[in-house]
């Protein structure tokens, strides 16, 4: 088994994760073909007014209830 030293720099705030590098460009790949882009947000936005026009959104009065 190999043995490293990770210098304290790098595992100093307890968030170092160690995964293999397939498993690693997999999550990137997956990460990239999920972004959520500008346009996204926007047709979103537009989606949202029209439903609230509609009269379909129910009134947010609190974030609890989500």
């Amino acid at each position: 088994m190999a043995t490293i030293t990770i210098p304290k720099k790098l595992a100093g705030r307890d968030d170092l994760v160690v995964i293999p590098k397939k498993e690693f460009d997999d999550l990137i790949a997956r990460a990239e073909k999920n972004a959520v882009g500008e346009q996204d947000v926007i047709r979103w936005s537009r989606e949202a007014k029209q439903l609230h026009r509609a009269g379909k959104l129910p009134e947010l009065t609190s974030l609890r209830r989500l």
